[in-house]
Order: structure tokens, then sequence, then C-alpha cells
């Protein structure tokens, strides 16, 4: 019952994206990940691997113009899945947290499945692309999220020169910290919280 409480599918279409994004939080992270911006299909995969949450993305967007909608709509998507997914937030961990490293790159991300949408992005690039992605899409990729998912991100660079490394490392440790916060505490037959919602 829990498995198909927290496993939901989110299509998004305008006339400048055409999203379709399949969500399991109780998966093994296993991926299906097809977009027209490789560095975003690399970093999603990385997503899916690390949160052991299986993810599904097609996307098909007017990469021609510019990167912004496409990235920001799958955004969307993903926070509006991992809200629909979550439902009530019954017994869920809330709170996650994770500092991984990518060579000399090292990120720290907080995350609160707090119901209210945050994000605080201390992140500073050299590089303005990789690829056909622009790096600074990535701050719009976590905004779309929060504001999807109802959620407050924190995400510190703490180190790093290399902008794919510290993309990576943001990504990873996003992942991490998402698989702590979905977690189910045996002990918390409710909605930690004193308010009793979130």
């Amino acid at each position: 019952m829990m498995e198909k409480l927290r496993k939901v599918e989110v299509q998004r279409k305008t006339s400048e994206t055409e999203v379709l994004l399949q969500l399991n939080l109780d998966g093994t992270g296993s991926h299906q990940i097809d977009t027209e911006i490789p560095f975003l299909s690399h970093m999603l995969t990385l997503l899916s691997l690390h949160s052991l949450c299986d993810l599904k993305v097609t996307a098909r967007g007017d990469v021609e113009v510019d990167d912004h909608h496409t990235v920001e709509d799958i955004g969307i998507c993903f926070g509006q899945a991992l809200d629909q997914a979550l439902g009530e937030k019954r017994g869920i961990r809330r709170y996650g947290a994770a500092t991984i490293p990518m060579d000399e790159a090292l990120s720290r991300v907080v995350i609160d499945l707090s119901g209210r949408s945050v994000l605080v992005y201390n992140v500073e690039l050299d590089r303005e692309s990789i690829g056909n992605f622009a790096t600074e899409n990535a701050r719009e990729f976590f905004k779309a999220v929060a504001n999807g998912a109802k959620m407050g991100i924190h995400i510190d660079v703490l180190r790093g020169q290399n902008t794919h490394h510290i993309l990576e490392s943001i990504f990873k440790a996003f992942a991490r910290a998402l698989k702590e916060a979905v977690e189910i505490e045996p002990r918390m037959e409710g909605i930690w919280s004193s308010k009793g919602k979130l």
C-alpha cells in the first residue's frame, strides 16, 4: 500500500515544453532519462541513483531558444511528483542532510519537507555553460523543485573549482538528503511536526 501511494506520474504540456515524469520513492535507483540536454540528463541520473528513487523523465522543449524552460519545467514536475507521492507525509523523517565530495568540490545540501517553499542557494560557478546546459539554470531547477514540492532546500558549496564537479556534488548531495528525508521512521505513526500537519 505504501509503495502505491509513493509512486506517481506527472505530465506538463505548455507551448514551450512537454514533460512526462514518473517517480517511485521506494525504488532502487532505476532510471530512464530522455531529455535534449545531456548534462541535465546526467544530473537526473545521479539524482535517481543516489536517492534510490526510480525516475523516468521524457522531456522536449524549445532548446533552440534556450534550455531554461525545459530545465525549469522538469524541476516543476519533479517537485509536484514528490509532493503527490508523499501525500500527508505521515511517518516520514522529514529532514535530510548530506555533504558530498566530487574530487576537489564539496557541497552540502540540507532539506526540510516542511510544506513551505524555500531555496537558499550559495553557489558560485566559473563556467556559464556545460554543453547546451546554462549553469545558472541549476538554481532554476532547484527553485522549481522547492516550489513544486513545498519544501525547504539549502545548498552550500563549501569548496571547488571545476564547475562540472561542483554541480555533480550538489545533485548527489541533494539526492542523499532526499533519500534520508523521505524514509519512513517506524516509531513515528503520525506527522513529525508539533502542528500535526506539514
